[in-house]
Parts: structure tokens; sequence; C-alpha cells
């Protein structure tokens, strides 16, 4: 079961707060009747759902995790004609959306969903999802520039840090590093790197939340497993939790 604002959304009609909108305004029917309570719940095999007296084909959600390769967009379209990484996803019937983004020359774990509510909770800082990168840089940082990282620096769009940071390996120019950041602006992690002098020449993502990307290729996709999905929305559950918490205590 699930909220009915949420499948209407997911179906395309509006956002999730613009849905709700018309629930409470009495413009949605569920199997007939007309529904005014946003708190609904609905079973998306089975409900009969009418905007305005429209039906609303209603989508199962959908959670597909990719392993990025370089080049593709992280986006549903582009006005420019240029590759996408839904296009890379094929025969799904559902409209897919990116949670997030990587650079377009970035690399690894994307997941792709219809799930507003989910994407919304997994890139919203406020919720503070893991999502771990590893980056190849020239040189090799030292103390001094892993606490910095971890302390913050100030970008163009204002301060960043990563929740954590440390160097897990080499490589001919350089070092391998790992960081974990709560946030998601654009090439984030390539510029908190070049502020401590240590610019990127390869990044992937690795890990958000609970999902790594395992055996897969680049370039290669997979639905969730029920498992997967089920411990997903678990820990954003518990982020979500957090969070109120955290707020609660004068945050």
């Amino acid at each position: 079961m699930q909220r009915l604002s949420r499948l209407i959304a997911a179906a395309g009609v509006a956002s999730r707060r613009k849905c709700e909108e018309l629930i409470r305004a009495g413009r949605v029917r569920l199997d007939g009747e007309v529904v005014t309570n946003v708190g609904v719940k609905a079973d998306p095999a089975r409900a009969r759902i009418e905007v305005d007296g429209k039906p609303v084909t209603v989508q199962p959600p959908e959670y597909i995790l990719l392993n990025k390769p370089r080049g593709p967009l992280s986006a549903a379209s582009d006005d420019r004609g240029r590759e996408t990484v839904v296009a890379l996803v094929k025969g799904v019937a559902a409209r897919l959306y990116p949670v997030g983004r990587l650079d377009a020359d970035a690399e690894g774990l994307l997941l792709l969903t219809n799930d507003g509510d989910l994407t919304y909770r997994l890139t919203h800082p406020r919720y503070r999802v893991d999502k771990v990168y590893q980056a190849e840089v020239k040189g090799t940082p030292g103390r001094a520039a892993l606490e910095r990282l971890r302390r913050g620096v100030m970008l163009s769009d204002g301060p960043s840090r990563a929740v954590r940071a440390r160097v897990v390996g080499k490589w001919e120019h350089g070092a391998r590093v790992e960081l974990t950041l709560h946030s998601g602006r654009k090439r984030e992690v390539k510029r908190l790197l070049k502020a401590v002098g240590h610019p990127v020449v390869r990044l992937r993502r690795v890990r958000m939340g609970p999902l790594t990307l395992g055996g897969l290729a680049p370039g290669r996709w997979r639905r969730l497993t029920e498992e997967e999905a089920a411990r997903l929305r678990a820990y954003v559950r518990r982020r979500e939790q957090e969070a109120k918490k955290t707020r609660g205590g004068g945050e």
C-alpha cells in the first residue's frame, strides 16, 4: 500500500505537493469515491484512480541500479540531443529519473527510479545519506589536506565538506582518495579536491546509502531485488527519523 498522492505523482500528473492539493480539493477519486484525505493509501496493483474524471495509469515503483560509464548525462532527457543515462536502460516502461547527479565524465553507482519520495530523501542534505566516491588525484594529500576536507572548504556556491576523507591507495600519478559526502552539488567532489591542491583525474561513486555496485560492469544495469529495495527504504526511514530528532534538538 502506498500513499495516493505518491501514486498520482509517480504517474506524472504533477508534483507530490500539487497532487496533495488536488486531493484536498476533491478532484481525485479512488475506486469511484471522492477522496479528500491526503493520508489515504492504495494498492497500486488494484486501485482505480481518477483525477478530474480522467483515469490515471498507476506505475509500480521501479528501482534501477546503473554502473554509469563516462559520457552520458545524468538526466532524463537533453534538449541538445546528447546521450543520457535513461537511454541506457532499455525495456523499462516506467518514466525514470536519476537520483542525484554524476558528471558526464564521472562513473559509478547511479540509481534511477520513478519514486519521487525516495529520490527526495536520498538527495536532500537534511537526511545525511552517505554518498561515497573514489577519486584518482594528482599528488598525495597529506594530513593537513584531509583535515581541511573534513573541516570544510568555501566553494563558489558556499561551504562544503566531506564527512570522511582518506587515502585508500595509489595510482601512476598520485593517490586514490575516498570521500563521503551528504550533499551532491554540481562537480562538488572535484571542486573540493582541487581546492586542497589535488585535481581529480578520474572519479567514481562506489556507494550510496546501503547500495553498492557489486560486480555490475560499466554501462550495465539491473533492477534492485526486493530485499535491496526494502533495505534502502529502511535506511531512508532511519535517516528521516534521525533528521527529525536533530531538528527537534535545536539544530
